[in-house]
């Protein structure tokens, strides 16, 4: 296949050299022809689903595109309401299957052709959630053999399916060529885990199991999103990613609208909608969403509107004020140190109570100081963590 782009030709993979030669990858391929997106996505998402198992001792999964997740979570309980809104109420799902769930549809939109990774066997609930969605592939530890035939007939045989070997364990120092320059450093070696949450440096001192987990989510999330990054989780699951902005509080706005959508999908109205016979899954989802966003042009809006038989009552700002002001017990975790209050002022108007981020700025007072405002519990990692 080509690289980035079409036009980059030729494109090659192979595993690191050593004396006898290359030596083997990390995994193999099942199923499908991967490109060179697909493998970026693949290992970066491998790496967080495993790191997220080893640190809450969960299954877990993962949502990639470009590099960056949209969506990542563990296992945890779902109720009833959940299921609706995500669409998967009356399937039997396995604890592997509720992560997948969880993090397809933390940002349904941005998962759409997504590359998938989730750190245990692949079962065969977990296939029949993957069978109508819209993806590029899946990377494993294993795979069942009913849900790799499921998997191996998606997409007409072309479904990418690799397996990973959980022994591997890379070299300590990477490399990477650009413009003819050879860049060399040590990995990222450092484990997100309870340590990184020890030094909570606010009036607030107590953070619950469930606390402690949505953070630790978060913080692994972002360890693999391209920086600039924040990460809101909620519940074992990732609600916002704001990926690779040059702005600490852009991406927590980014990733803020992406919280607000998340929550108002489970809005009375919203769930209310009743679509026409015929109207595709991901159609619906899009449809729902802009519905939420409520700012389409006419000519959009017509087009919108044919989806169902009579154009649904708008939703209107005061309603989308009144049921985010519900929204409490939001974790955030950022990928370097907050250089202003700011950051932590947006977050509190996303239900944001925990938070963790490096450490380290000279407005570090200033920040503690915004946080203790908003009651909120803040833990400095001093772990930053940069990924690009």
């Amino acid at each position: 296949k080509y690289g980035c782009n079409p036009q980059q030709k030729p494109a090659s993979i192979r595993g690191l050299l050593s004396p006898s030669g290359p030596q083997p990858l990390p995994f193999d391929v099942l199923s499908g022809v991967p490109g060179y997106i697909n493998l970026l996505d693949a290992l970066n998402a491998w790496q967080l689903v495993r790191e997220l198992d080893m640190a809450t001792d969960l299954p877990a999964a993962a949502s990639f595109k470009h590099v960056s997740p949209a969506g990542a979570a563990v296992y945890a309980p779902i109720s009833d309401e959940l299921l609706s809104v995500y669409e998967a109420t009356g399937k039997a799902l396995s604890q592997v299957a509720i992560a997948y769930l969880r993090s397809r549809q933390a940002d349904p939109l941005c998962s759409f052709g997504d590359f998938v990774a989730v750190s245990r066997v692949v079962d065969a609930s977990t296939a029949a959630l993957l069978k109508i969605e819209v993806s590029d592939g899946i990377i494993a530890p294993g795979f069942e053999p009913e849900a790799l035939e499921v998997l191996r007939q998606k997409k007409g045989g072309k479904y990418i399916v690799l397996q990973a070997d959980p022994s591997f364990e890379p070299p300590e120092d990477e490399q990477r060529t650009v413009y003819g320059t050879s860049f060399r450093q040590r990995r990222a070696l450092e484990t997100v885990g309870e340590s990184t949450l020890a030094n909570v440096v606010t009036a607030k001192k107590d953070l619950s199991a469930d606390a402690k987990r949505d953070l630790l989510v978060a913080q692994i999330a972002i360890k693999y999103t391209q920086s600039n990054s924040v990460g809101y989780a909620k519940d074992g699951q990732m609600i916002g990613v704001g990926a690779g902005q040059q702005s600490r509080v852009d991406c927590v706005k980014l990733a803020g609208r992406k919280v607000d959508t998340w929550y108002l999908r489970q809005h009375p109205k919203v769930r209310a909608l009743v679509f026409k016979q015929g109207v595709k899954r991901q159609e619906r989802i899009n449809a729902r969403v802009r519905y939420i966003e409520g700012d389409m042009p006419p000519t959009e809006y017509t087009q919108w509107a044919q989806q169902f038989d009579e154009a649904p009552e708008a939703l209107t700002e005061a309603e989308k004020r009144e049921f985010l002001a519900s929204l409490t017990d939001v974790s955030l975790a950022s990928d370097a140190f907050f250089p202003f209050r700011d950051s932590v002022d947006v977050a509190s108007s996303r239900g944001v109570k925990f938070v963790v981020a490096a450490g380290g700025s000279v407005a570090d007072e200033e920040v503690i100081a915004a946080a203790d405002e908003y009651e909120m519990t803040m833990a400095f990692s001093g772990l930053r963590l940069f990924h690009h």
